[in-house]
């Protein structure tokens, strides 16, 4: 068991229900007086067995459900245990005048084992809606953790989204001054082209300039006199 004092009720208990369960067999032979004092007797130990009962229920709260449900297993039989013997005993022979008063005590034992068991009952199902209540707490706990972890996932994917816009802008920057870069060089290749043209122009006018010399200063060298 998960509790310590449950087992120590559960000692006391059976100590007091060894003591209950000789108590109808004894009515059946006794008559009068002795039989008044057994009566008493057994509403005196059948109160301090409830009242120990009642000590083990309160214990099963706060324990876990595994045990807890092995507890109330146990709880139920001595219930059942203790509610025969109470059976036995109203249903001995008291009916005669010197036994009344103690079946007047049973009637107003009886109430109160009424008013008890309600309240048992009452018991049952606060030990239930507490046990939802936990599982409900439990359960928002997890859907809160799930949320924070959903909300860190969201601020790590933007950050990551981030970083990866800062990059997408350093490359188009890159690519912008590639682009420059281009263009300028198409630019210097243009003018490049021109300069090449132009001196491939004037070094043909030149070398026609020099073919027209050279032939000048053959023809007046050899052919005219």
């Amino acid at each position: 068991m998960s509790s310590e004092e449950f087992e120590k009720l559960q000692e006391i208990f059976a100590s007091l229900y060894d003591e209950l369960k000789l108590i109808p067999d004894r009515l059946l032979k006794c008559q009068g007086e002795e039989k008044k004092r057994l009566v008493r007797s057994f509403d005196e130990r059948h109160g301090e067995a409830v009242e120990v009962l009642q000590g083990m229920e309160q214990e099963l709260i706060g324990v876990p459900s595994s045990y807890r449900n092995t507890m109330s297993t146990t709880l139920r039989l001595y219930r059942r245990d203790l509610g025969k013997l109470q059976r036995e005993v109203k249903n001995s022979d008291l009916s005669s005048t010197s036994t009344r008063p103690a079946e007047g005590a049973y009637g107003i034992y009886s109430s109160q084992n009424e008013h008890s068991t309600q309240l048992q009952s009452q018991r049952a199902l606060l030990l239930q809606g507490h046990e939802h209540l936990n599982n409900a707490s439990q359960s928002i706990e997890r859907s809160q953790r799930i949320a924070a972890e959903t909300d860190q996932i969201g601020v790590d994917i933007i950050e990551e989204l981030g970083e990866q816009r800062e990059q997408l802008d350093r490359t188009r920057d890159r690519l912008v001054n590639t682009g420059e870069n281009l263009s300028r060089s198409r630019k210097i290749l243009r003018a490049m082209s021109r300069r090449l043209m132009t001196n491939k122009l004037l070094l043909s006018a030149i070398i026609l300039m020099e073919l027209a010399i050279l032939g000048g200063v053959v023809y007046l060298k050899f052919f005219r006199k």
